[in-house]
């Protein structure tokens, strides 16, 4: 970059994409080469000793104060601590911050983890401006539902619980909730779940962050095709966008001022290419 473009930058290298991050962030800064490489056998020597806990990507201040009181203030104590409990007070987000403590990241271009060892598949998104109508929430829900489907899908996977995380912005004084709901089959998720779900825990307050999570996962025998609709071969014969490029096909609401996914089609690494 500097030779070709005479532009100063840093690269944070790592196995997955959550230890490149925090190289980039923690090391990279901080080396006369710019360039950090954290590797899966760095995590106990590294990640685990970052403190405060806020330093920690994906971990804000409110929820480092919340692991506070429970004796949790470095990364180490964080991937130490019960995966039960940590389920059982935070819901999805006690699953990834357990993860993510020990170096694993479950994003599409994550970990080179076996297909057995998936525990889960999600996306979560920050949202490029505030969102306060239900109907542009909903929109970029579909997207990125869709999006979760579409990568379960590729590993031959399906999920019984479902899971949506919504954030609120800051100038609503933060907060949130992460509701999940369980299903005997794994195949018959569809669009009412997710819409009965945020009709019943949101409040109104402007929205900043979306997640969903597909867990509970089994070998998907039926080929589940969306979290939105039923088993279809028709609409299985439409499943090819990530052969070709993410924009080659999008629905409608990608298309409006709510939708998301055609502008982060043109990003990389969640920056313009």
């Amino acid at each position: 970059m500097w030779r070709e473009f005479g532009l100063m930058c840093t690269v944070g290298i790592g196995d997955n994409m959550l230890l490149s991050k925090i190289a980039l962030d923690l090391e990279s800064k901080k080396t006369k080469s710019g360039i950090a490489r954290w590797r899966y056998e760095d995590v106990p020597n590294k990640l685990w000793k970052v403190h405060p806990l806020s330093k920690m990507w994906g971990i804000g201040g409110r929820m480092e104060r919340n692991l506070n009181r429970m004796g949790i203030s470095t990364v180490g104590q964080l991937a130490k601590f019960p995966l039960e409990l940590l389920e059982k007070k935070f819901g999805i987000m006690g699953n990834q911050l357990y993860y993510h403590a020990h170096g694993i990241d479950l994003s599409e271009i994550g970990a080179p983890l076996m297909q057995d060892q998936i525990s889960c598949f999600g996306k979560s998104q920050i949202l490029l401006r505030d969102y306060t109508r239900r109907e542009e929430i909903k929109a970029v829900l579909l997207e990125i539902c869709e999006e979760v489907a579409r990568r379960a899908r590729t590993h031959n996977k399906a999920g019984r619980t479902i899971s949506l995380g919504i954030g609120y912005s800051k100038d609503d004084l933060g907060g949130g909730f992460s509701p999940s709901q369980n299903n005997r089959s794994s195949h018959k998720y569809h669009d009412g779940h997710i819409s009965m779900m945020l009709d019943k825990f949101y409040s109104g307050k402007t929205v900043r962050s979306i997640s969903v999570t597909l867990s509970n996962i089994e070998d998907d025998v039926n080929q589940q095709l969306s979290l939105f609709e039923v088993d279809n071969e028709k609409r299985r014969k439409l499943g090819f966008r990530s052969k070709y490029r993410s924009k080659a096909i999008l629905r409608a609401v990608s298309y409006t001022s709510a939708g998301t996914a055609l502008h982060r089609a043109g990003l990389t690494g969640g920056h313009k290419s």
